[in-house]
């Protein structure tokens, strides 16, 4: 009986192992465009929250809340999801999510108090869109590649890039023309369209599921890419600790590492909810607000894969340095506009965030797994996670209050701009360099 498994083991994986390589980026070609839907799928909020704002007449704070009410569900949720995923794998926990989130999105459509938002679009879409999101796709796909990492995790998260070009534009064409409400289900049936049959047929936890090693090596192969991986090691005594979450929890690096997580998911997030607003307010018209956020995420195609890239040569603190720097001259970009609303500075704003500051997601991915990597992965980066889904809570929240508070984002933008230079010191700190050196 064993011996019949193993050799139906051996038939199922051959093609395979004959094309390590090519599984490998099927892996991040999935994972591309389960970003792009489902991620977009979240952040079309922005589209949506000037019509809700117009017929409800809610308070900004309390309209925006939704989508902080979502990242605290998805912050409580990150150490089970990253539990799940150590267990289980992604093939069937996104899927259920994309079914999950696309009720929400039908739901919503029959929401008539704030607190009808928060529990449809807040706790279903952007509670559970964790599962799709860079989140959910950090605990495993770091397990895909190590030295090729950060350029892997860039492509992969560059899809979010692509499907904010096709899907933003076409969603805010379709609330111009049928309504927010239409659009929130023709949003709904694409995510359970798209997402569900790709993950289900292709999508796989780790390389050694199918018999490869990470880099797309047979897992026979010899002793020489194991060797290339131990001569990036620089603290041997560190990498060789079987790290579990309470390990972990002990470290300063992990601690160090929530902070900076904290402060540039709460820069990136409060612009992501407020930017469309924002613009339109200074001057600029619906369809040219709506097209900025799409081509924040076109330059993130750029900036993901570029500087994912990068941090594989220059190493991740210097990467993270420039990513958050890229959003902290965004938020310096939209403190001028209010006096000055030029299309130029919209879009060095637009070149800003997504060129450079969206290029902290692979980062983002690679850092953790850089110093924590092993069988227990999963639930040490979604418990790193809480963090960060605290401050993409925290800021659109904030940024709201403020505004209405004193009628205007100004302190609201000095504050977020103020966080990104917090996150690069946190990082440096955190030093993954001293665990795993880049460019060997």
């Amino acid at each position: 009986m064993s011996t019949d498994r193993s050799e139906a083991v051996r038939a199922g994986t051959s093609l395979y192992t004959r094309l390590p390589f090519f599984y490998g980026w099927v892996v991040i070609a999935v994972a591309f465009v389960t970003l792009g839907v489902g991620v977009n799928a979240r952040t079309a909020f922005s589209l949506l929250y000037p019509p809700i704002l117009s017929e409800f007449g809610w308070s900004r704070a309390a309209t925006a809340a939704a989508f902080s009410v979502g990242f605290l569900v998805a912050m409580v949720l990150s150490p089970f999801i990253g539990m799940a995923m150590d267990r289980s794998g992604p093939r069937f926990l996104i899927p259920a999510a994309a079914i999950i989130m696309s009720i929400g999105l039908v739901f919503a459509t029959y929401i008539s108090e704030p607190w009808h938002l928060y529990a449809t679009f807040g706790v279903l879409v952007v509670g559970l869109n964790v599962v799709m999101s860079y989140i959910g796709h950090s605990t495993f796909l770091p397990n895909w590649f190590d030295r090729r990492r950060g350029l892997a995790i860039g492509i992969a998260f560059a899809g979010v890039g692509v499907g904010s070009v096709i899907v933003l534009p076409w969603l805010q064409a379709m609330i111009d023309a049928s309504g927010w409400r239409a659009a929130s289900w023709a949003l709904a049936i694409l995510v359970v369209a798209v997402v569900v049959p790709l993950n289900l047929i292709f999508q796989r936890r780790r390389p050694q599921d199918l018999g490869l090693k990470p880099d797309g090596e047979v897992a026979a192969a010899s002793g020489a890419a194991a060797r290339a991986r131990s001569d990036r090691i620089v603290d041997a005594d560190w990498a060789a600790i079987d790290w579990t979450l309470p390990r972990a929890l002990r470290t300063a690096r992990f601690w160090w590492l929530c902070i900076g997580f904290f402060s540039a998911l709460f820069a990136w997030y409060g612009i992501q909810v407020h930017q469309t607003k924002f613009l339109i307010e200074v001057g600029f018209g619906r369809q040219d607000a709506a097209w900025a956020l799409g081509l924040v995420g076109l330059a993130g195609i750029v900036g993901q894969i570029g500087v994912g890239a990068m941090s594989d040569h220059i190493g991740r603190e210097w990467s993270w340095t420039v990513a958050a720097l890229g959003f902290a001259a965004c938020y310096g970009l939209l403190l001028m506009m209010p006096n000055n609303p030029d299309p130029v500075l919209m879009y060095l704003m637009v070149a800003a965030q997504g060129l450079f500051g969206f290029g902290i997601a692979p980062i983002y991915a690679a850092i953790p797994a850089d110093l924590f990597q092993g069988k227990h992965y999963g639930a040490i980066f979604g418990t790193l996670s809480l963090a960060a889904s605290l401050g993409a809570a925290t800021g659109p929240w904030v940024l709201g209050f403020l505004y209405d508070l004193e009628g205007s984002y100004e302190s609201g933008f000095q504050y977020s701009l103020a966080l990104c230079l917090v996150s690069v010191v946190c990082i440096w700190i955190a030093a993954p360099r001293k665990v795993r050196s880049i460019g060997r």
